[in-house]
């Protein structure tokens, strides 16, 4: 029992990392690493016109970050990094709504509504 108290204080932090139950060895850390990949594609996004976005895209990315946030704190154990990118994918999908209403709100899309419906 000693020895296995006297060896986890003498542990290193990255040695304690590595074996927690949300370390590397685990899913919980490598699903939400690659799902920073989301973030940055949304971050790239902010370069494209809001008349190439989709609404119903951001919608539902912004709704899974919200969701996904909330059971990261819920679970057993607390996915912090798990929190943080689903976060940040709500943050850039909720910017990125903003940037596709206020240009449906524009004169410009309204023209091109009615031009649409013209030739149709």
């Amino acid at each position: 029992m000693t020895s296995t108290v006297s060896s986890a204080a003498t542990k290193s932090v990255f040695r304690r990392f590595v074996d927690s139950p949300a370390g590397p060895k685990t899913i919980h850390f490598w699903a939400p690493a690659m799902k920073w990949c989301l973030v940055f594609a949304g971050i790239g996004d902010l370069q494209r016109p809001a008349e190439n976005l989709s609404l119903t895209q951001n919608l539902s990315l912004m709704l899974t970050g919200l969701i996904w946030s909330r059971y990261s704190m819920v679970i057993t154990p607390k996915n912090y990094s798990l929190f943080a990118v689903n976060l940040f994918v709500f943050g850039t999908s909720a910017v990125q709504m903003g940037r596709i209403v206020k240009y449906r709100q524009s004169e410009e899309y309204q023209k091109h509504k009615l031009l649409e419906e013209k030739q149709a």
